[in-house]
């Protein structure tokens, strides 16, 4: 495993060259990574060459009402570079959060969020971009992926897990952490 001294977008080229290496090495080929901008996804497709990437975006007014931060021109090319893009609706953020908003209380999904950050955000993020990979039929339930997430802007963590839908959350394996900032 490897550690970063920091968190953040300067790990992005160290993360994608691990995930290449050790997908290879496993015979895994298929890599879900978050992306808002969509600047990781464009490394990756350089990087990744081979792979099935799966670029998970911020559900559309996730900050501002009827806003997508992907724009229409940037995932244009990425589709056009072989990636898969998808933006939905994250399990971790969705109906628990108005709950709380309006009765300032928390539900289930931000606890367990939570309890994954403990291990770092890009663990939280990487889950929950192969749930919404998953229950978008993007990748196959059962198999073992590469899933990058990150702390902010670009990717500082890879894991390998086994992909599950979001109703099979408690079957999810973590199966490997491949690098991951320093706590």
């Amino acid at each position: 495993m490897i550690f970063f001294e920091t968190p953040g977008k300067s790990n992005t080229d160290d993360v994608l060259r691990c995930v290449k290496e050790r997908g290879e090495a496993l015979g895994i080929h298929t890599c879900v990574l978050a992306t808002t901008r969509g600047a990781t996804a464009e490394r990756a497709a350089e990087i990744l060459t081979g792979f099935n990437i799966v670029a998970v975006t911020h559900f559309t007014g996730i900050k501002e009402a009827n806003i997508q931060k992907l724009s229409s021109d940037k995932r244009a090319a990425l589709e056009a570079s072989g990636v898969t893009v998808l933006t939905s609706g994250h399990p971790f953020y969705g109906i628990g959060r108005a709950v709380r908003h309006r009765f300032d209380t928390f539900q289930v999904d931000e606890v367990i969020a939570e309890t994954l950050k403990l291990f770092g955000v890009g663990v939280k993020v990487a889950v929950e971009v192969s749930l919404m990979a998953a229950d978008a039929g993007l990748i196959t339930t059962g198999e073992a992926v590469l899933c990058v997430g990150g702390t902010g802007a670009g990717a500082d963590t890879a894991v390998v897990l086994n992909a599950v839908n979001t109703g099979d959350f408690f079957a999810l394996k973590i199966r490997e952490i491949l690098c991951k900032p320093m706590p």
